[in-house]
């Protein structure tokens, strides 16, 4: 049996993708592009899974990358992370929802590929010895217990007592305790 056109489209996704280079508002209107670098178009079945697509986008961009995908009806500044095949299941549905709408099978998921970025390691200042500043057994290797007076925002973590934030022990006796906090630290921050 012989496969129409439109019948070999439905079974296919297409992915507008760029890498290389960089998203930059257009000077008439602040309108979020995508400037220099590579873009260009991937045909896949749309049983695909996740492992197989990374493969794909790996093949051309030359290195491991992450995936960040536009929504339909979106602009630029709405990139969503595709980490897994439930991720790049929701992301096919919402375009089966828009081309449902618009009653036009033949839409390209746009996406944009980031290198992945490799991590550093902390090093402890030479005045400290390596084990005061033990691994997380959570996190792994690439995070480090630091012992900081004012943290930053996002990597704060209590661990006094019960108290598990800020706005729970209401500066009560337990502040005390919370004078001394204990942070996890991306080991890329320096």
């Amino acid at each position: 049996m012989i496969e129409t056109k439109s019948e070999k489209r439905a079974e296919t996704i297409k992915f507008l993708y760029s890498y290389g280079g960089k998203i930059a508002p257009r000077h008439s209107d602040g309108a979020l592009r995508y400037v220099g670098g590579h873009t260009r178009v991937l045909t896949v079945d749309r049983s695909i899974s996740f492992s197989e697509l990374m493969l794909k986008f790996g093949e051309c961009y030359g290195n491991s990358v992450n995936l960040k995908c536009k929504l339909p009806n979106e602009d630029l500044d709405v990139l969503v992370s595709i980490k897994s095949d439930e991720d790049l299941s929701n992301l096919m549905e919402e375009y089966d929802r828009l081309a449902a709408v618009k009653k036009n099978r033949d839409f390209k998921i746009r996406a944009v590929l980031f290198p992945v970025e490799s991590l550093k390691k902390i090093s402890p200042p030479p005045s400290i010895d390596s084990r005061s500043s033990p691994t997380s057994p959570i996190l792994g290797s690439d995070y480090r217990y630091v012992h900081r007076f004012s943290p930053p925002p996002t990597a704060r973590r209590s661990f006094s007592g019960n108290c598990c934030c800020h706005t729970c022990c209401g500066g009560t006796g337990r502040e005390r305790q919370r004078q001394q906090e204990l942070y996890f630290v991306p080991s890329w921050i320096h």
